[in-house]
């Protein structure tokens, strides 16, 4: 679906989802921070702008506001957006966003939680796009410096988070010396995403260098190469996080800013949690347990498998799956209890959940090919329990096989 006309108002449906693409100006944001452009927004923001009347939607408020009505539309799509994702982190109601900037922008937990890291600490966000990081850290940075060398987004960020001091820069040549300086390489271009750190921009090895010796924490995309971040000469900690059950993001603290002995942590804020490489990893393996426990993506994603395993109780089904099992299940995390364990042969399996009434399936993997969806429409489940099937390869070599257990899911 696309609407658009000589005003040069671009909204096309890309997905499920939908994306607002538009080229902000200098003159977008003026109008947009104007008393004016502030009336015009109240107005727009009665339209649905939903899928079923977008045509309509949009059509009305360029005859309405003539060439102003791309901005409108596209910052009443991008506040919507923003809502659950900045919730409780500032007035996003009336904050200004490029679509890639809402992109890549650090979710509200995250930043408050990289905020309390750096509470104390003078800070320099020296990628600071439209403002979000800032916003987290104004009310723990004694001293709180935000530049970017996109001139729309800094404008942006003048109006999100006015009485920071900002100024225009490019993040390869420093314009502070004492502060920690903070850094978000863009990760997408035309809405696609960039995976090798040295196409970031700015690169990851040009950071590296730049800023060899400084305090620095940079965000990375969380399936970032940690070999790769290694070969550039980082010696310092890498925390992964996940938050609202998703990875977040990895991020990079240099050793001035990095607890002592620790090189890689997992942060899972839904449970305020931290397993760090400096944990005891001595778990053992060995079969399964009452209880099949899936470790947060964090934990996966940071290593640290074993060291999550053993601060719970649990061991390892196989030295090199992530699935763990135990006979208690640790508080607020959501387990796999198990009711039947037999080979992953489809008659057996369909046998094993008729013969438990099974309805609603989910089906976990690890280790083997094979695919959920696909598998599930082969079940044909009709019945009216909800069940669970955890499908792993444990063993090596001639001796791996692949393991379906049948499981009760805690909730």
């Amino acid at each position: 679906m696309a609407a658009g006309g000589a005003q040069g108002l671009v909204l096309q449906r890309h997905d499920h989802r939908g994306q607002t693409l538009l080229t902000f100006n200098r003159a977008d944001v003026a109008y947009l921070t104007s008393d004016a452009g502030t009336a015009a927004l109240a107005q727009v923001a009665r339209f649905a702008l939903t899928d079923a009347t977008l045509v309509a939607d949009v059509a009305a408020v360029r005859d309405r506001f003539g060439a102003h009505g791309a901005a409108l539309v596209a910052t009443t799509v991008l506040r919507r957006k923003a809502v659950t994702k900045f919730a409780g982190l500032a007035d996003i109601g009336e904050w200004l966003f490029t679509d890639e900037a809402l992109q890549q922008a650090t979710t509200a937990a995250v930043a408050r939680h990289r905020a309390q890291r750096l509470a104390g600490h003078t800070v320099h966000d020296a990628t600071c796009s439209v403002g979000t990081e800032l916003a987290a850290l104004r009310d723990v940075a004694p001293v709180l410096l935000g530049s970017d060398i996109d001139e729309v987004r800094l404008a942006m960020a003048r109006h999100n988070v006015a009485g920071v001091p900002l100024c225009r820069a490019d993040a390869l040549h420093p314009v502070s010396r004492a502060a920690v300086v903070l850094l978000d390489p863009g990760r997408r271009s035309g809405g696609r995403r960039r995976f090798d750190p040295r196409a970031y921009a700015p690169p990851l090895d040009d950071i590296a260098e730049v800023y060899r010796g400084r305090s620095t924490v940079v965000k990375c995309a969380p399936g970032i190469d940690f070999d790769a971040v290694a070969q550039l000469g980082f010696d310092g900690e890498i925390e992964v996080t996940s938050s609202a059950g998703s990875v977040r993001e990895a991020c990079l603290w240099s050793p001035a800013l990095s607890t002592p002995g620790v090189r890689r942590r997992a942060t899972v804020l839904d449970r305020d949690e931290h397993v760090t490489d400096a944990d005891p990893d001595d778990c053992p393996v060995a079969p399964a347990g009452r209880w099949i426990v899936d470790p947060d993506g964090a934990v996966v994603r940071a290593g640290l498998v074993r060291q999550y395993a053993t601060r719970h109780g649990l061991w390892q089904l196989d030295p090199d799956i992530a699935y763990l099992t135990g006979d208690q299940l640790p508080d607020e995390v959501r387990g796999f209890e198990i009711l039947d364990q037999l080979p992953l042969r489809e008659k057996p399996l369909r046998q094993a959940l008729s013969a438990r009434d099974c309805g609603t399936l989910e089906i976990l993997v690890r280790g083997v090919d094979v695919d959920p969806d696909a598998l599930r429409r082969r079940l044909r489940p009709s019945g009216t329990q909800p069940i669970s099937v955890v499908i792993a390869r444990l063993g090596t070599g001639a001796a791996a096989r692949a393991v379906a257990f049948v499981c009760r899911p805690s909730r």
